[in-house]
């Protein structure tokens, strides 16, 4: 991850801090973003308080959460080609071996590394958007709470006030207008528009009901923020 994410934008962050992973026996230091920090954070937090349902009766693993969190951009799309995202499983393999090498937990041996590739391959937003309309969502994607714990983390940091900053960093680097009028041609992929394409819809499709009480005040920022920038581009002269 600190070798992947270091080249990213700051869209997904390229500023890294420091945290300690514990693990049995031996402690793991890591470089990581501050993108995936908070990620990693909120994950946790989001697993920490989770309520086991009629539904789901179980209470997330932590470690399969946090490294999970932790690894979730390494192989994002909009970063590196088809090939290398084809088999998470095998890129990761070699650190999840290197990792049981080293005294800490064998998670190929306790299936906790299929687990978390599978929750890797399984966070994006745009990746369920293709499930869903494919009719190929199964149990699993329903009852994962773990998946559910990360792809609500995920999806927190994409709106909000570093949502907001996020998108206009990501139009920066990418060449894409902030704000057009309607009937420009560069308008569908200005950074409003990603607004109303996806932004706002985030809320509706969170998983965790702690992630879901995080949202609603996120979300009306992004709501004030919008109504801000319209009043001030619609200033007639």
């Amino acid at each position: 991850m600190i070798e992947t994410m270091s080249r990213y934008d700051p869209s997904h962050d390229a500023y890294h801090g420091r945290l300690i992973l514990p693990l049995p026996d031996c402690y793991v230091i890591y470089q990581c973003s501050d993108a995936v920090q908070r990620v990693r954070k909120t994950a946790l937090q989001l697993a920490r308080t989770y309520a086991p349902s009629t539904e789901i009766s179980r209470k997330p693993d932590l470690l399969t959460v946090e490294i999970a969190a932790l690894l979730h951009d390494v192989l994002d799309k909009k970063y590196v080609s088809a090939e290398q995202a084809t088999d998470p499983y095998a890129f990761f393999l070699p650190f999840f071996t290197s990792a049981a090498k080293a005294g800490g937990v064998d998670l190929i041996a306790d299936g906790r590394a299929r687990s978390i590739t599978r929750i890797i391959e399984n966070v994006s937003w745009s990746t369920e958007k293709k499930l869903r309309q494919a009719g190929l969502i199964e149990d699993w994607h329903r009852t994962c709470v773990e998946l559910h714990c990360v792809q609500d983390a995920d999806r927190l940091d994409a709106i909000g006030a570093f949502g907001i900053m996020r998108c206009a960093a990501y139009s920066t680097v990418t060449n894409h207008p902030l704000h057009t009028p309607s009937d420009d041609p560069a308008h569908a992929s200005s950074s409003i528009q990603h607004f109303h394409d996806k932004l706002l819809h985030i809320r509706e499709q969170l998983k965790t009901s702690a992630g879901k009480a995080l949202a609603e005040k996120q979300h009306q920022l992004m709501v004030d923020f919008l109504a801000a920038v319209e009043a001030e581009y619609n200033v007639e002269g």
